[in-house]
């Protein structure tokens, strides 16, 4: 992750988790945020921009340029690249229909001050360095400025999030009118995340947005009314679709998902969603030949499901998060790792029922694994680390969140691994300052969240200025950092983004 500048102000979006938010219009649109899939990236939306040394001081610090505030309002109209409604004002200009967007010759300054500020070759270059959510409100400026930051270019990665208001406008008369979604279809969006939509609101944007039968890869539809016959109708209609995700759906059942589910589909997330259990799992693996990620939070599907998996998906399969799947116990961890043997990518978070059984299992059987998440299984104890340490060669990524029985002990045995790059021990409240000393000596350690352990001190932290290649260090709700400690590091850890 990219270190976060300091400053005094902080750009409108949310760090943690990705989203870049806009802010509530009172034009009765709601507001609009999109989210990056990166991870990588999810800080770096979240930083204020920089903007390089390629533009003239006369120009960079001219304060009479009609550029607006990056923290104004941005309506749903604006994001879509529509006209807002009359009488709306919009960052500072007038956007209402029939008004104009200032030409460059009307910009103040010199002529060659004015070009400058509408050089596509310049333009096509600064505007990679402001955020996501400060491109939507650029692209007001003038005409010019929006046909560069309307190239897709600036757009991937990205995922519009409309809720159900924001996609009507409400009439003079009291009807409702669907938004036009040209200006996402322009910027070459394909993938959407729909929140609170029913059956006809999912048929009006198959409808209105003019790449949804081809151009559409991923959706996601999440705390939506959608029906068996409204998921239907969605996949046959949107043939592009082959990413999906089915987050608080209440409304479709299982019989749903064997009706709509298509071959073509290659990553599945499901969660929250009181009807799927085993008899979904079933209709998963028949269905999905080519399934290569798995996302399933389910608390009523049972070590059953997990053997339905086909020789087919054992091959195509590399990604299964079982997400808080409390049935889940030992028993399905053995079909799981006969059925899916070229896993990459395990998460068994929340799974509370598997022990050390369970883990030495998948060490024994998933030698390809590079990312094992088992935070939260209470039953986990160091010498599940033990297998861990012995068996998974290539693993990079360790998450042993709430995994309240490890002690120093199974540190020292991960101490050993020479491939992992990423520690998460949050919550972990038997580790102290000695099994910190276990880590020192692994090099390769690139991120180490240590939050909320209580007996780690201030001596004992101090202690990681020896890993000189970190990049990522969390210490929130973690009493032995101080002040000073933070201070030690940044003098000590220049390179590294620690995290108070």
């Amino acid at each position: 992750m990219s270190n976060p500048r300091n400053g005094d102000t902080k750009p409108p979006c949310l760090p943690r988790n990705g989203l870049v938010k806009i802010p509530t219009q009172p034009n009765g649109l709601g507001s609009a945020s999109i989210t990056k899939g990166t991870p990588a990236v999810k800080n770096r939306l979240c930083q204020p921009s920089s903007v390089p040394a390629i533009l003239s001081p006369a120009l960079a610090h001219r304060s009479d340029l009609p550029i607006p505030s990056l923290a104004s309002p941005l309506s749903l109209a604006a994001l879509a690249g529509v006209s807002s409604p009359p009488g709306a004002s919009l960052v500072g200009l007038n956007t209402s229909e029939g008004s104009e967007q200032p030409s460059p010759e009307r910009l103040p300054g010199s002529p060659s001050e004015r070009q400058l500020a509408v050089d596509e070759k310049i333009l096509n270059r600064l505007f990679w360095y402001f955020s996501a959510c400060e491109k939507c409100v650029l692209a007001q400026v003038c005409k010019a400025w929006r046909r560069v930051l309307y190239q897709p270019k600036f757009w991937v990665g990205l995922t519009p999030v409309l809720h159900t208001k924001e996609l009507y406008n409400i009439l003079p008369s009291g009807e409702k009118e669907f938004v036009s979604l040209q200006g996402f279809a322009v910027r070459g969006f394909d993938g959407f995340c729909l929140v609170g939509v029913s059956d006809l609101d999912i048929c009006e944007f198959i409808d209105n947005y003019p790449l949804s039968k081809k151009g559409v890869k991923s959706m996601s539809l999440k705390r939506s009314t959608i029906t068996d016959a409204g998921l239907e109708v969605m996949l046959e209609q949107m043939q592009g679709v082959v990413r999906l995700e089915l987050s608080g759906c209440n409304d479709f059942t299982e019989a749903g998902l064997w009706s709509s589910l298509n071959a073509r589909i290659t990553a599945l997330s499901v969660s929250d969603c009181i009807n799927v259990a085993d008899d979904a799992i079933a209709a998963i693996s028949q269905l999905l030949p080519n399934l290569t990620e798995l996302n399933l939070q389910a608390y009523h599907v049972t070590d059953t499901a997990l053997a339905y998996f086909t020789a087919k998906q054992g091959y195509t399969t590399h990604t299964l998060r079982l997400n808080s799947c409390w049935e889940i116990t030992n028993h399905g961890v053995v079909n799981m790792v006969h059925s899916l043997p070229n896993l990459s990518i395990l998460s068994l978070s929340g799974c509370s029922k598997v022990t050390d059984d369970g883990v030495e299992l998948v060490a024994e059987n998933l030698r390809k694994l590079r990312s094992l998440d088992l935070s939260w299984c209470p039953r986990i104890t160091d010498m599940a680390l033990e297998y861990i340490a012995c068996d998974l060669h290539k693993l990079e990524e360790l998450v042993l969140d709430r995994c309240v029985r490890i002690t120093d002990t199974g540190l020292s045995y991960l101490s050993t691994m020479s491939s992992l790059r990423s520690l998460y021990l949050r919550w972990c409240c038997q580790v102290q300052d000695f099994g910190l000393k276990h880590l020192l000596s692994m090099g390769s350690l690139r991120l180490l969240s240590l939050a909320g352990c209580p007996l780690l001190t201030t001596t004992g932290l101090s202690g990681l200025v020896q890993l000189q290649e970190l990049e990522e260090l969390e210490l929130t709700n973690c009493p032995g950092a101080t002040p000073e400690l933070f201070k030690y590091f940044s003098q000590h850890l220049p390179c590294c983004m620690v995290i108070e």
